[in-house]
C-alpha cells in the first residue's frame, strides 16, 4: 500500500519575499577563519617583499665590500722586490693620489700596463713583474684607490678615469706602438675600457668575463644584479671598439669567472685564434701552464 505525505507550502506575498531575500544575502558573512587567514597572507607577503626590497638596499650600497677586497699598505712601507723598480705617485684631479709601481726591463720593447685583480695590492701583486719582465717590456702597475698606498674612494668613473691618468703618464715616455694593455680578472675590465678609449699596441686579457653582470648571476643566482650593480664593466659593448689585437687567456677549470663567460666573450673577436685555452687551469694558476707561458712569449716576441 502507497502511503502519500503532503508539503504544505506558504505563498508569500511579493514585498514579504523580496524583505527576506535581502535580509538573507546582507547577513551572510565571510567565515573568521577565511579573514584571518586572509590577513596572515597579505601580512606575510608584504613582510617578504620588504624584507627582500631592504636586502636589494643593502646590497646596492655595499656592493663595493662584496666586490673590492683592498689591503691597505702604509706609506712608509719598503717593497722587498729584486728587480729594479721605481715607486710613482700620481695626482688625480679630486686631489687623491694613485700609487704604482714601474719595474724596469734592461733593454724594454715598451711597457706593460697591468690591471690587477680585485683583491690584496701591490704588494702582493708586485712578485708578477719578475714572470712578465723576461719577455722584454717594463711593466708598470697601479693599485686601485683604496689599495696599497693609493687613496680616494672606488667607484666605476674613478676607475676609468684613473686607469686614462696611468696611459697619459706613460705616454710621456713611451708611443702608444710600445704601449701593451694587460688586465686581470676585474683589471680585464678596466683594461678593456682603457684601450677602446686609446689605441695601444696590444690587449692581453686573462681570466676575462663577458661583462660583470654575466659573471656576478653565476655567484648571486637570487638576485637582479643587472639592475643593482654600479660596477657593470662592459667588455662586450667595448672590445668591439678595441682596434688593437686582443688575446684572451682562460682556464677551462675557472671557479671564479666560468670559462663560458671568457669565450662568449672571445666570439666577439674577429680572430678565433686570439682565445688561448688552458685545459685544467683555475683563476689564479694559468701562469703555471708551459701553454700560457708559451703562447705570451709568441704574443710578445
Amino acid at each position: 500500500m502507497l502511503h502519500h505525505s503532503w508539503v504544505k507550502f506558504t505563498v508569500l506575498a511579493p514585498e514579504k519575499s523580496q524583505e527576506k531575500l535581502l535580509y538573507f544575502f546582507s547577513n551572510r558573512r565571510i567565515p573568521e577563519c577565511r579573514i584571518s587567514m586572509l590577513k596572515v597572507s597579505i601580512i606575510m607577503l608584504c613582510l617578504v617583499a620588504g624584507i627582500f626590497l631592504i636586502l636589494m638596499g643593502v646590497v646596492f650600497w655595499v656592493q663595493d665590500r662584496l666586490i673590492f677586497f683592498p689591503e691597505k699598505v702604509p706609506v712608509a712601507y719598503r717593497y722587498p722586490f729584486q728587480q729594479p723598480f721605481k715607486e710613482i705617485y700620481l695626482n688625480t684631479p679630486d686631489g687623491n693620489q694613485i700609487h704604482a709601481l714601474h719595474f724596469k726591463a734592461k733593454q724594454p720593447k715598451g711597457v706593460m700596463l697591468y690591471f690587477h685583480g680585485n683583491a690584496g695590492s701591490l704588494r702582493s701583486w708586485g712578485y708578477l713583474a719578475e714572470e712578465l719582465l723576461v719577455y722584454g717590456y717594463d711593466v708598470f702597475m697601479p693599485d686601485y684607490r683604496s689599495f696599497g698606498k693609493s687613496t680616494g674612494k672606488l667607484s666605476p668613473d674613478n676607475l676609468y678615469q684613473d686607469a686614462q691618468l696611468t696611459y697619459d703618464y706613460l705616454r710621456q715616455s713611451f708611443s702608444e706602438e710600445q704601449i701593451i694593455i694587460f688586465g686581470r680578472s676585474i683589471g680585464t675590465g678596466v683594461a678593456t675600457k682603457l684601450a677602446s678609449d686609446n689605441k695601444p699596441k696590444q690587449l692581453l686579457l686573462e681570466t676575462p668575463f663577458y661583462n660583470f653582470a654575466d659573471v656576478a648571476k653565476t655567484h648571486y643566482p637570487y638576485l637582479p644584479v643587472s639592475a643593482l650593480l654600479k660596477y657593470t664593466f662592459r667588455s662586450d659593448k667595448w672590445i668591439k671598439k678595441v682596434s688593437c689585437q686582443v688575446y684572451i687567456f682562460h682556464g677551462t677549470a675557472d671557479e671564479v669567472v666560468p670559462f663560458s663567460s671568457g669565450k662568449k666573450l672571445a666570439q666577439l673577436l674577429n680572430n678565433s685564434n686570439n682565445l688561448v685555452v688552458i685545459k685544467g687551469g683555475g683563476h689564479n694558476n694559468l701562469s703555471s701552464f708551459p701553454v700560457y707561458r708559451e703562447a705570451l712569449a709568441r704574443i710578445l716576441k
